[in-house]
């Protein structure tokens, strides 16, 4: 019975993954996968029999009170973070089931094939618990957002992974619960090293692989205690962040490698001193107002201004009043807009905006030159035309929304800032875009009140 029940955990996980993959299932696949979860760890509870009941409800309690706090508290622009924290979490979590292990019955008393999965899921789980909130660092402002680097840096690196292998196999071998913790301290060390050079820009990929670094970790702590549900979840959480990690890499055209190694998204990088002199069409409200008005067809480019302002709700009833006048309004999603794998589509989603008004790259890059106002909210290195126009930028060859190619764009932003890449936009300074500097809730909101005047 237990082994059947476990059994069902894990057909939960996969339905509740399945259910993830579409924005109208998705809460219930949450829901689903959660369900799943507290199920195999009421059996695990049960079936092992050696669990002090007290610590157990104690735990679930202060867990509980501190999740709902964060529920509350955490604003969706903070949502990149809160993820990073909970891959490291995950990965820590996935080092201390081994550790217990080894401490319980030490690496020489245990089979190799167990040995070897206790150190990889110590290593993984290491690497990810401090990459992981390096990563949270950065996206937080509490360290910079550009590579940090220094010389020799690859040589460190090199020489850290070549002594945590040879550490990891020494172990192994002989069985020594000192190397096991060497390993461990080594696996910190490399989590922090991996990161540290690896710019703002690129942080949504190296948190998606860092997730998928912890459902590998526990992929391996499954593996070594038994645990069909853990290995089972853990290379569900391990795949599919993999598969994403792979998708966000080419929406930006880009190796995994090079992510990871070409220090890219330094701050104040391009070209931008050269082109900020530049004049630029400003527009004000009104301005905006009069050419949503007169289009017939609207295309809104959300980006992470969007998130800041938390300017979602102010949209969607912007586009409300338009398709009242019978504009057609759509929203078109870059892959990699915002600081997270569809961040996007969360904001939009939490405003109740039409599913059917989302469109991915693919859909919305023909709609272009038939739209007659894209309306950008935030959204710069997405949008920017080097992309494809310019073989000397950073970002030369990246798919984008070409926004140029419609009649007429208006871009809300607070200022000609270059985005996470750190160059600068020509977008900015085309003869058919309006500048629109402000909050872009502030000036969504004062745009639909000059629209009602009309």
């Amino acid at each position: 019975m237990i082994e059947i029940l476990y059994l069902l955990a894990a057909v939960t996980f996969i339905v509740g993954l399945r259910q993830l993959g579409g924005p109208r299932t998705a809460r219930n696949g949450n829901r689903v996968a959660a369900l799943g979860m507290l199920l195999a760890l009421v059996i695990t509870l049960v079936a092992e029999d050696i669990i002090n009941w007290g610590t157990v409800v104690a735990g679930l309690a202060v867990g509980g009170v501190i999740g709902a706090w964060f529920a509350l508290r955490v604003q969706m622009t903070s949502m990149p973070q809160m993820v990073a924290a909970f891959n490291g979490f995950g990965g820590a979590a996935s080092a201390l089931v081994a550790a217990v292990a080894v401490v319980e019955f030490g690496l020489a008393d245990i089979a190799p094939e167990t040995s070897i999965t206790l150190l990889l899921s110590t290593v993984i789980g290491a690497v990810t618990f401090t990459g992981s909130f390096i990563a949270f660092g950065k996206l937080q402002g509490i360290l910079p957002g550009r590579p940090l680097v220094f010389p020799g840096q690859r040589l460190v690196n090199g020489a850290l992974a070549i002594g945590l292998v040879g550490v990891a196999i020494w172990a192994a071998i002989s069985g020594e619960v000192a190397g096991y913790w060497v390993v461990a301290g080594i696996g910190l060390v490399v989590g922090v090293m991996a990161v540290i050079p690896i710019g703002g820009a690129d942080m949504p990929v190296v948190i998606s692989l860092l997730n998928s670094f912890s459902g590998l970790a526990a992929a391996a702590a499954g593996f070594a205690i038994e645990s069909n549900a853990l290995i089972i979840g853990g290379a569900l959480v391990g795949a599919a962040g993999l598969i994403l990690t792979v998708q966000m890499t080419e929406a930006m055209n880009r190796s995994l490698a090079n992510v990871l190694f070409a220090g890219f998204g330094t701050e104040g990088g391009g070209a931008v001193g050269e082109m900020i002199d530049k004049p630029v069409n400003r527009a004000t409200a009104d301005d905006v107002a009069i050419a949503l008005a007169y289009a017939e067809s609207v295309m809104i480019v959300p980006g992470y201004g969007l998130a800041v302002a938390q300017a979602q709700h102010a949209v969607r009833k912007l586009a409300d009043a338009l398709e009242e006048s019978g504009v057609e309004v759509h929203y078109a999603i870059h892959p990699v807009a915002g600081r997270m794998p569809g961040h996007m589509n969360v904001l939009l989603a939490e405003a109740d905006v039409p599913y059917e008004q989302l469109l991915d790259l693919e859909q919305a890059d023909p709609q272009f030159p038939e739209t007659d106002v894209v309306l950008i909210l935030g959204a710069n290195d997405v949008v920017n035309p080097s992309a494809r126009d310019d073989s000397s930028s950073p970002i030369y060859g990246m798919p984008i929304l070409n926004v140029d190619h419609a009649a007429r764009v208006i871009v809300v932003k607070r200022s000609l800032s270059p985005g996470f890449a750190g160059i600068d936009n020509p977008l900015f300074y085309d003869d058919k875009t309006l500048m629109y500097f402000t909050d872009a809730k502030a000036g969504i909101e004062e745009a639909h009140s000059a629209l009602k005047t009309l």
